[in-house]
């Protein structure tokens, strides 16, 4: 099957997402977009380079130029798309779904991912496979070798860090790149930065050694290399590097919400400025707590990349992100970097002596519980409904599926943008308080 949704399209490579259906995409994408070169990229899946092949040759046949940056992370196109003539791009990749997936991102001309009614439009293209007259002059493909230096140095020059504070604590740091987009990047981003870098699963070859996901029933490994080698820091990524999760000297996982909230006590540190920071809904509300303490505020939007960032651009934020170890600064480009993340994680970390555990121990502290259900045999919308008179003593909230707020506590059930599953999120003071509202939820299914 395909999944269709505002992040891109997604299928099966041996049956869904195959090279000829990919060339569909690619003559949507051409439609969609004005005039001009296009920006690509692909993480490590095997399968990405077909899939690359087939969508770059339909395009240079419509007389398009595509720069072809190779394997690199999602956010490395979009900073190039951000910082080049570019009038959108493609990144091909299927994130964090296993090896045998692999889909395709897409880029609007300010290097954003696709709205939601663009998204619908470029689909209905799809399905009417309209064919395209070739153009009389074909394009050129045009290799980028250095996009990935160039992100680096953009990182490495944000106003919201001090470089030179960072290099000189010459932090030893362990970094997991699960052999995808971010083998080689975030090695790169590290050494930029004076660390001593220590690298696990940092061939990008698509050998996804572990789980996709950066979480830490995942980072076994990780944690043990972090005390074997007594790092500083353990850093992991998933497969296209767009999220950072973090682990502590201890070789402890923080768990992926706190690398955004990490991210943002560093930056109210060295600025000083009130911000409103803007997150999703299934994002913790340790965020919340800290930006009240500081005298800022925490914004909330529907889950999705591109909806944090229309919200940041509707309130004018220049920080935000999502909970699953995705950092948004604006300054850099829109959307989420594992590179930008592990910039501003180190600068916090260069603020004081502290190590990250004693770092950690100052900020708020809640326990996030996520838990999935296949809709193979069940109607969300019906199940949504169902849950929607669960709490009342709560406020709710239903912009995305059915979120209920305490003032410490929260549970959201909605329906997954990348897989075939409803997803029920829930954060508390303890892992008990959170278990027992997935609980309550699941009991009415």
């Amino acid at each position: 099957m395909l999944i269709r949704s505002i992040s891109g399209v997604r299928g099966l490579t041996d049956s869904h997402l195959t090279p000829k259906i990919s060339s569909i995409y690619a003559r949507a994408l051409h439609t969609s977009l004005p005039d001009g070169v296009i920006m690509a990229g692909r993480d490590s899946r095997p399968s990405g380079d077909m899939i690359l092949h087939a969508m770059t040759e339909e395009l240079v046949g419509l007389g398009r130029t595509v720069i072809q940056c190779g394997i690199v992370p999602t956010p490395t196109v979009q900073f190039m798309v951000h910082n080049t003539e570019a009038v959108g791009g493609f990144i091909v990749t299927a994130s964090h779904n296993p090896v045998e997936w692999n889909g395709i991102k897409f880029l609007r001309p300010d290097s954003t991912f696709f709205h939601p009614e663009e998204c619908q439009d470029l689909f209905n293209m799809v399905d009417q496979n309209v064919e395209l007259k070739k153009s009389k002059e074909a394009g050129i493909v045009w290799p980028e070798q250095n996009a990935i230096q160039k992100h680096v140095i953009a990182c490495a020059s944000i106003s919201c860090i001090d470089l030179n504070r960072i290099q000189r604590r010459k932090f030893k740091v362990v970094i997991d790149a699960v052999n995808g987009a971010g083998a080689i990047a975030l090695p790169n981003m590290l050494e930029a930065l004076g660390c001593e870098v220590i690298e696990l699963n940092c061939e990008p070859d698509g050998n996804f050694t572990r789980g996709t996901e950066p979480l830490p029933e995942n980072l076994n490994d990780l944690s043990a290399m972090v005390k074997n080698h007594n790092a500083d820091a353990g850093f992991a990524v998933d497969p296209d590097a767009d999220r950072l999760a973090v682990v502590n000297e201890h070789g402890e996982p923080l768990g992926e919400e706190y690398t955004l909230v990490l991210a943002a006590d560093g930056y109210i540190n060295e600025t000083g400025k009130k911000e409103r920071f803007v997150v999703n809904l299934s994002t913790s509300l340790a965020l919340e707590k800290l930006a009240h303490k500081n005298g800022s505020t925490v914004e909330r939007s529907a889950v999705g990349e591109i909806n944090v960032v229309n919200k940041m651009n509707e309130v004018n934020s220049n920080l935000g992100g999502e909970g699953n170890g995705g950092v948004i600064l604006k300054e850099c480009h829109l959307g989420r970097d594992s590179m930008v993340g592990a910039t501003m994680v180190l600068n916090r970390m260069s603020q004081t002596e502290n190590t990250l555990s004693e770092i950690h121990r100052t900020l708020p502290i809640f326990k996030i519980v996520k838990d999935k259900i296949s809709v193979d045999t069940i109607d969300s919308d019906e199940l949504i409904d169902k849950v929607s008179n669960l709490f009342n003593d709560a406020d709710k909230n239903d912009l995305d599926g059915i979120k209920f707020t305490w003032d410490d506590k929260w549970v959201h059930l909605r329906r997954s943008n990348t897989e075939p599953i409803m997803r029920i999120y829930a954060e508390a003071p303890s892992e008990d308080q959170a278990l027992e509202l997935v609980s309550k939820i699941r009991s009415i299914i």
